[in-house]
C-alpha cells in the first residue's frame, strides 16, 4: 500500500523544524491516508542526505503516492537537483504538495512553477556564499579571527584526559571525536598520542601539565556575523 511522505528539512543540528511542522501536521491529518515522516538535518546544496536517501528509496520501491513539503526550497537549493527531481516523479506518477508554493506538478503551469522556484532557490543560496564570502575575505583584512587558544596561553591536560585519549585511540575513535571527548584541540590530542612522546613539565610529570597551545590560533569563521550558508 503507498503512502504520502511528509518530508522536513533544516540546514543544521542548531535548528528545528517547529516552524513546518504544524501546517503538515494539519495536511496529514486531512489528507486521508497513510503518512509517514522523513527529516533531515543538512545543507540543501546536495540531495545526498539521510533522510532523503531513506524516501528516495521508497519513491523507487514504488511505495510513495506523494510527496509532501513546507516549501520547495526544504527539498534543495539547487536547480540542477530539483529538476531531476521533478522529473523522476513525473516519470514514477508521484505527486508533489508544496504548502506554502501551491505546486501542482501534474499541470504545464504547475511545472513551470516548481522549475522556477528552484532557480530562485539556488540563487538564494549563492548570494548568501557570496555574502559569507565577503564577509570572511574582510574579517581576515581586518585581522579578526574566531576560536581557537589565545596566543600564549597555557594549557594544563591532567592524567585522566592522556587516558582517554589512549583509550580512543586505541579504538580507532577519529581525532576530532577523541578532541571532542576530552575538551582539547585536536593539536593537542595530536601530541598525547601513543609514540607521540608527551610534553612534560620541568618535575617531569605529565599530570596537570602545562602545554602550549599548539598550532597557534585557528582560524574558525563559523560565528561569522553574515548569513550562513544553507
Amino acid at each position: 500500500m503507498k503512502h504520502a511522505a511528509i518530508y522536513l528539512r533544516v540546514s543544521s543540528r542548531s535548528q528545528d523544524t517547529k516552524s513546518q511542522k504544524p501546517d503538515l501536521e494539519a495536511w496529514a491529518k486531512a489528507c486521508g491516508e497513510k503518512v509517514i515522516w522523513y527529516e533531515d538535518k543538512a545543507s540543501g546544496s546536495s540531495m545526498d542526505r539521510k533522510g532523503w536517501n531513506k524516501l528516495a528509496a521508497d519513491i523507487e520501491a514504488g511505495k510513495v503516492s506523494r510527496i509532501v513539503c513546507w516549501r520547495l526550497d526544504r527539498l534543495g537549493r539547487t536547480c540542477s537537483g530539483l529538476a531531476a527531481l521533478f522529473d523522476d516523479l513525473q516519470t514514477r506518477k508521484v505527486g508533489l504538495v508544496s504548502l506554502k508554493d501551491g505546486v501542482d506538478l501534474s499541470t504545464p503551469a504547475g511545472r513551470l512553477l516548481a522549475n522556477v522556484l528552484a532557480s530562485v532557490a539556488q540563487f538564494e543560496r549563492e548570494v548568501r556564499f557570496e555574502r559569507q564570502k565577503a564577509g570572511i575575505d574582510k574579517a581576515k583584512k581586518d585581522g579578526k579571527v574566531w576560536g581557537g587558544s589565545e596566543k600564549g596561553r597555557r594549557i594544563k591536560v591532567t592524567d585522566e584526559q592522556v587516558k582517554t585519549i589512549h583509550r580512543l585511540y586505541r579504538e580507532r575513535t577519529k581525532i576530532a571525536a577523541i578532541a571532542r571527548a576530552v575538551g582539547l584541540s585536536r593539536q593537542t590530542v595530536y601530541q598525547y598520542l601513543p609514540g607521540q612522546g608527551r610534553p612534560h613539565n620541568r618535575a617531569g610529570a605529565h599530570s596537570g601539565v602545562c602545554l602550549a597551545a599548539a598550532g597557534g590560533l585557528r582560524h574558525s569563521f563559523d560565528g561569522l556575523a553574515t548569513v550562513k550558508l544553507r
